[in-house]
């Protein structure tokens, strides 16, 4: 192992314990009563070990969200050529769902539920990321982006789908479901034959 590699290691186990002691506190208390010397605290850091780990106390909640759209296109762009471009684009996006730590889901979603001011802010996707996955589409497609709506109009509704599931997950009341079968079944209406490459005539 690198010593980079190693580096990376031990800042990720920093910051998923600053998250996990941030978490059980905004659930003991809300999330307004609690500040970021008592989350550093709690998790055994300083506060000046914590702010260069987590930006914002609101970063803590949101940014699994807010760097997703990032990490899709990532993703999209290893998928398998042969699938088409919907189904590459929805594989991406369960990916990335399916890599968040599950044991830290549950704790994240009563987190949020404390904090529902946070949950309109909470989207995955930029305007540069949609770009990015629109062009990646398109070339699935074999159609322009500036020319063709279907490519930009596939990332909006696919990242739509997401995040509305992921609103659904947080506001769930009863028994539980995971995060992944919302958000599979929200991308299942995106599926359809309107995406497929467009023949040559």
């Amino acid at each position: 192992m690198t010593e980079g590699s190693l580096r990376d290691r031990q800042r990720a186990q920093i910051r998923a314990e600053i998250r996990r002691a941030a978490f059980r506190l905004f659930i003991e208390r809300g999330y307004d009563a609690v500040t970021t010397e008592e989350i550093a605290s709690a998790a055994g850091v300083s506060p000046r070990t914590f702010f260069r780990h987590v930006p914002t106390k609101e970063d803590l909640l949101l940014a699994p969200v807010r760097h997703g759209g990032a990490a899709i296109v990532n993703l999209l762009e290893q998928r398998p050529p042969r699938e088409s471009p919907d189904v590459a684009l929805i594989n991406a996006i369960v990916a990335r769902i399916r890599s968040f730590d599950q044991a830290d889901v549950e704790e994240w979603r009563e987190a949020l539920l404390v904090a529902p001011g946070l949950l309109d802010k909470a989207t995955i996707h930029t305007p540069a990321d949609k770009e990015r996955a629109a062009k990646l589409v398109g070339e699935r497609m074999g159609a322009n982006p500036g020319d063709d709506l279907r490519p930009g109009l596939l990332v909006q509704l696919a990242f739509a789908a997401a995040d509305f599931a992921f609103q659904q997950w947080v506001r769930q009341s009863g028994a539980p479901r995971t995060l992944d079968l919302y958000v599979t079944e929200a991308l299942e209406a995106v599926k359809g034959n309107h995406w497929k490459r467009k023949s040559i005539s």
